[in-house]
């Protein structure tokens, strides 16, 4: 047996704090299918894989209107999940960022060593990332709390969602 991570959907969608009513909401919907279909369409037309069309996407000086079309479609589904959320407050604008930083060294072994290509990601700056990262914690943690109020009699999941912060209250 290998010992990679695996990923259940236990492990990762039964705990996850969906907006409420998401099933219902016609934008995401909407938004999802418009940048599925596209996207689709783009890649059957320019004969690329997902690999070469989202590598486009992340090129800086890719401004071809197809992919520029692209990012405003992403934008969109963007948009429409953060509203879901009703986190209409976060107006986040997408940047190229580094993928990684350079390391610069003096060291005469590696002086002829071949760097690799600087890559970069057309996403939300870090701060924004981790706004949204926190605010998913703290909605899942609130979750949680909700559910282990909720009567034991009513079937829940195999795996009930794990707070995230010890209340320091004894179970």
């Amino acid at each position: 047996m290998k010992d990679d991570l695996a990923y259940a959907p236990s492990d990762c969608f039964e705990t996850f704090p969906f907006p409420s009513s998401f099933s219902q909401r016609s934008a995401l919907e909407d938004a999802g299918r418009e940048y599925y279909e596209f996207r689709a369409e783009l890649m059957v037309r320019t004969n690329e894989g997902l690999t070469k069309t989202y590598n486009r996407f992340h090129d800086k000086s890719e401004h071809s209107e197809d992919i520029s079309k692209l990012r405003a479609l992403h934008d969109a589904m963007d948009r429409a999940v953060l509203d879901a959320y009703g986190w209409s407050d976060l107006r986040p604008v997408a940047n190229f960022e580094s993928e990684f930083e350079e390391e610069q060294t003096d060291d005469d072994e590696f002086a002829s060593a071949k760097k690799p290509k600087q890559k970069y990601r057309l996403r939300w700056p870090e701060e924004v990332r981790d706004d949204v990262l926190a605010r998913l914690l703290i909605l899942n943690e609130l979750r949680a709390a909700e559910e282990a109020l909720e009567p034991k009699t009513k079937k829940k999941s195999k795996r009930a969602a794990t707070p995230l912060f010890d209340s320091g209250e004894p179970d």
